[in-house]
């Protein structure tokens, strides 16, 4: 009996991150927004945070990207706007506070190739959801050039690569 319970447990816990969508090949890209403007309450990207959003676009570029994601903050939408705009797609924004319905998403998705843009706390979090581990803590407010590429293949966890931009 407390084998059934524990499958129960641990299939149901399966099914609530939307591990189904392990089954694919995927390739996650995850990174902070670029440097912001320090003024108001939503504050986009300062001229540095700019060029570091071109950069971006060369170095997360390559991936191909068919998803975009982003919260609701002019610093996400702009870090991933130009690599949405060069491949036609529309940035949809998600709720930072629910890292789990996220990963859901982006695992029960269709497309393989995935970007999202978040903060300082949310990337690193996202990252440890996907891949399984608390491996990555928060960064440091003045840390900006940092890419998370998560590859799943036949939905298991490959690779987590950290590259600097």
């Amino acid at each position: 009996m407390r084998k059934i319970a524990f499958c129960f447990l641990l299939l149901l816990s399966i099914s609530a991150l939307g591990v189904a969508g392990y089954s694919q090949n995927k390739i996650i890209v995850l990174v902070r927004h670029a440097e912001k403007v320090d003024a108001g309450a939503d504050p986009g990207l300062s001229d540095a945070g700019k060029a570091r959003a071109q950069l971006l676009l060369k170095k997360a570029g390559k991936y191909r990207p068919k998803e975009i994601y982003s919260t609701d903050f002019k610093r996400t939408r702009d870090t991933v706007k130009p690599i949405a705009d060069k491949r036609n797609i529309q940035i949809q924004v998600y709720d930072p506070r629910d890292q789990k319905a996220l990963a859901a998403k982006i695992l029960a998705s269709p497309n393989k190739r995935i970007l999202v843009s978040g903060h300082s706390n949310t990337v690193p979090a996202l990252a440890n959801l996907l891949g399984r581990k608390e491996l990555f803590k928060n960064l440091d407010d003045a840390e900006y050039g940092a890419i998370w590429v998560i590859r799943i293949k036949k939905g298991e966890v490959q690779k987590i690569e950290i590259l600097n931009y």
